[in-house]
């Protein structure tokens, strides 16, 4: 069931969260010691204005980071709302787009309330503008990816084929949480907090969905 696949990373995100920003050790500033330890983890002992691995990492790292974007995420909503519609499974659509609009409006919110500088720690890889907490790209990805890949599970016959949806979903949130954190533009406590955020929000859109129309528009073939 793509719920419980949902749900199991929500809780695994927020047990990740409260291991890094709670459980690891004195907190020093807007960061723990395990946050902390893991942004320079991924930085050369020389120095942290030097990323490991290769210069190709660093590279595959920006251009996977921009699939979080809210353009780029923008476009896969429109992009599949329209499928869905032609499908005529416009509950579906609907779902996905309110899903995505709401989910971004409450990330803004939180943004702005907690306001939490971004870390100074290491060098940044992008530019950005916004507060730190939550990680909006962890949380927007985790909103349209896995939402979108229930519903296309849920019209999937084959369990291999639904498996293989939902494992693609849950590896490109996994990556474009790690790579801000590797790019330097956030702590690793905010992208799990994104991922927590992201994956609640879509488990309850979905479960929204299916308590509006028990038949489930989104099954029709």
């Amino acid at each position: 069931m793509p719920a419980r696949q949902i749900a199991g990373f929500a809780v695994a995100a927020a047990l990740l969260f409260i291991l890094l920003k709670y459980a690891a050790g004195p907190m020093t500033g807007d960061s723990s010691a395990f946050d902390r330890a893991l942004l320079l983890a991924l930085r050369d002992p020389a120095g942290p204005s030097i990323p490991l691995g290769p210069f190709w990492l660093r590279k595959s790292m920006v251009q996977l980071t921009s699939l979080g974007s809210g353009a780029q995420l923008g476009l896969i909503v429109v992009i599949a709302a329209g499928w869905l519609i032609v499908r005529r499974m416009t509950c579906s659509a609907l779902l996905l787009a309110g899903a995505a609009a709401s989910g971004g409006m409450a990330i803004t919110f939180l943004k702005d309330r907690f306001s939490h500088p971004r870390p100074m720690l290491v060098e940044h890889f992008v530019e950005v503008q916004s507060a730190s907490f939550p990680s909006a790209h962890a949380a927007n990805s985790a909103i349209v990816l896995l939402t979108l890949a229930a519903l296309l599970a849920r019209i999937e016959t084959r369990r291999a084929a639904r498996r293989y949806i939902i494992g693609v979903a849950l590896l490109l949130t996994i990556l474009i949480g790690v790579s801000r954190v590797y790019l330097g533009v956030h702590w690793p406590s905010d992208v799990a907090a994104g991922w927590t955020l992201g994956a609640g929000w879509a488990g309850m859109w979905l479960m929204l969905g299916t308590a509006i129309d028990r038949d489930d528009p989104w099954r029709k073939r």
